[in-house]
C-alpha cells in the first residue's frame, strides 16, 4: 500500500483528536471520557450526557468483538487500489463504542462475535493506525 496516499486520507491531527493519535503511537487505543464516565469514540467537544466540556483520553483494553464485516472488491480509494480485495470490519470495543477498522491476517471462517485485540500499524513517523486481529483461544 502507498503509505503517502493513506496518510493523505487520514483526518488531520487537531487539539480535539490529538489524545487518540498520541495513544496509537504509544501502542494504546484511547477513548475519550467526560463527566458522565461513558467512553466515546469518535471524539466530541462535550460529554453527550452532561454537556460538560472537561474531557480526557484514557487507554482502552484493546479488546473488541467482531460485529460485522465486508470484503471490498471495488477500487474505491486510490490508497487501497493495490489491496483489493480488502476487508473492512466493524468492531465493538469492550468498553462499548464501535470502530470501523480492518483485520490483520483474518481467518477464512470469520464469524460475528469473534474476540479481537488491537494491533497498530506505523504508517509514518507521527501516525499509527489501529487494526485488529482475531484472538485464538
Amino acid at each position: 500500500m502507498d503509505n503517502q496516499k493513506l496518510i493523505e486520507m487520514l483526518p488531520p491531527v487537531t487539539d480535539a483528536n490529538r489524545g487518540f493519535w498520541e495513544g496509537t503511537l504509544a501502542g494504546e487505543l484511547r477513548l475519550q471520557y467526560g463527566d458522565s464516565g461513558i467512553p466515546r469514540y469518535p471524539e466530541s467537544p462535550v460529554d453527550p450526557v452532561t454537556l460538560g466540556e472537561d474531557v480526557e483520553w484514557r487507554a482502552a483494553s484493546g479488546r473488541a468483538t467482531l460485529w460485522s464485516w465486508i470484503v471490498m472488491h471495488q477500487k474505491y480509494f486510490p490508497a487501497f487500489a493495490d489491496e483489493v480485495p480488502y476487508l473492512v470490519a466493524f468492531v465493538q470495543l469492550e468498553e462499548g463504542p464501535y470502530l470501523m477498522t480492518t483485520l490483520v491476517d483474518p481467518p477464512e471462517d470469520l464469524e460475528c462475535g469473534m474476540p479481537l485485540e488491537v494491533v497498530f500499524e506505523q504508517v509514518s513517523e507521527d501516525r499509527a493506525i489501529p487494526k485488529f486481529k482475531v484472538v485464538t483461544l
